[in-house]
């Protein structure tokens, strides 16, 4: 009786190994994608590596933030996933991130930025969905109130509004 004990209790625990494995997998989005993660990184859902949708960023658990940036007028609440977040659900390996916007401009950020200084894929800002006009679909963002030491050129320049896509090198 205890063997068929410890063989059913390890068929159960190999079983919660593998549907945990199986619901890590990257699903494909099912809206428009908003967000494309490439370069090295372990989990893809698509021949250009990993694709997010709104909803996809947004199941990965979203933080607020209020802080006032050079680009908006007064303290703002932004609201969206954190970089290190998407970083970890894609399996990035690397040290620098070029990050993409719309109009093609691209700025490279360290990847321990994404962990130093938290840094937010905004996608809300006072509770409204950010549009291309308002800086979205996403707008990387550091806290500058919390760290004003952020507030200067070099992080400015990291500061990618319009995201579209982000590469790991």
């Amino acid at each position: 009786m205890k063997q068929l004990f410890n063989v059913n209790l390890c068929v159960l625990a190999l079983g919660s190994l593998l549907f945990s494995q199986a619901t890590l997998a990257l699903e494909k989005p099912t809206g428009k994608v908003i967000l494309t993660v490439s370069g090295n990184i372990t989990e893809k859902n698509s021949d250009q590596g990993a694709q997010f949708d709104r909803e996809m960023l947004l199941a990965l658990g979203s933080d607020s933030m209020d802080t006032g940036t050079p680009w908006t007028e007064g303290v703002n609440t932004f609201s969206g996933p954190r970089l290190s977040t998407v970083l970890e659900s894609v399996g990035a390996e690397g040290d620098t991130l070029s990050v993409t916007a719309l109009n093609d401009y691209s700025a490279n950020v360290p990847v321990h930025d994404a962990f130093d200084h938290n840094i937010m894929l905004a996608m809300d800002m006072n509770g409204k969905q950010m549009s291309v006009r308002d800086k979205g679909p996403i707008f990387v963002l550091y806290p500058f109130d919390e760290a004003p030491a952020l507030n200067n050129e070099v992080i400015h320049n990291r500061s990618v509004w319009q995201v579209k896509m982000i590469t790991v090198k």
